[in-house]
């Protein structure tokens, strides 16, 4: 399924790469949160690099920002994830188009439903992204079908006392990536849902070990 979704569906910042040789970082922030949560996050993970924030387009009791809906807390509603999922991947290659970054370089930093997103984009439309750090991620479905990840690398970051995602949901997905063909590294940390200082720390070693 293609869709064809104009720049300015969504809400966005973008700002341009100071390194012509970093990829571009598409920050996908969590419920409740907006265009702008991220950008501090992505120069600390990878400086210079560019960096496109949409706004999620659902709103949760008409005020939270989300990428897709949800039934209740960790139940999605899986028919608009996987319509909101290409969505976003249409926004995605029309802001290549706009502000002239390379399609297939880019990489996802997902926070929790942003990080789902980012893994239902890999299931859908793996062709979207090169690369993620997903942090604090659930397993969003189980695919059908496997897609080809046998090119992507992914970061997933949980907390062992993350009282939101059922502590089995990383290894499951982390399984799913990696029958897929990805290469995934799971870091477990004893903190909770929030964001830590270690998975910043965590996310710049790796994305330095990785050329995406």
């Amino acid at each position: 399924m293609e869709n064809t979704t104009p720049l300015t569906a969504f809400v966005h910042r973008f700002v341009p790469a100071q390194d012509a040789q970093a990829p571009t970082l598409l920050l996908l922030h969590g419920t409740g949160g907006s265009e702008t949560d991220l950008l501090s996050v992505g120069p600390m993970l990878m400086p210079g690099a560019a960096l496109l924030s949409p706004r999620g387009r659902v709103l949760e009791h008409g005020v939270e920002s989300r990428f897709f809906r949800r039934l209740a807390e960790g139940v999605f509603d899986v028919e608009d994830l996987r319509y909101r999922t290409h969505e976003l991947a249409g926004f995605v290659r029309a802001a290549s188009e706009e502000y002239h970054f390379d399609p297939t370089r880019v990489v996802a930093v997902g926070y929790s439903n942003g990080a789902n997103i980012a893994a239902s984009m890999f299931l859908l439309r793996p062709e979207i992204l090169k690369g993620a750090l997903l942090l604090r991620p659930m397993v969003p479905f189980v695919p059908e079908q496997a897609p080809d990840l046998s090119e992507k690398a992914i970061f997933i970051s949980s907390g062992r006392n993350d009282p939101i995602v059922p502590s089995a949901s990383p290894t499951q997905l982390e399984q799913i990536l990696q029958q897929a063909g990805a290469q995934v590294t799971l870091n477990w940390q004893n903190g909770g849902h929030a964001l830590s200082h270690e998975d910043i720390r965590e996310g710049r070693l790796w994305l330095q070990k990785h050329s995406l």
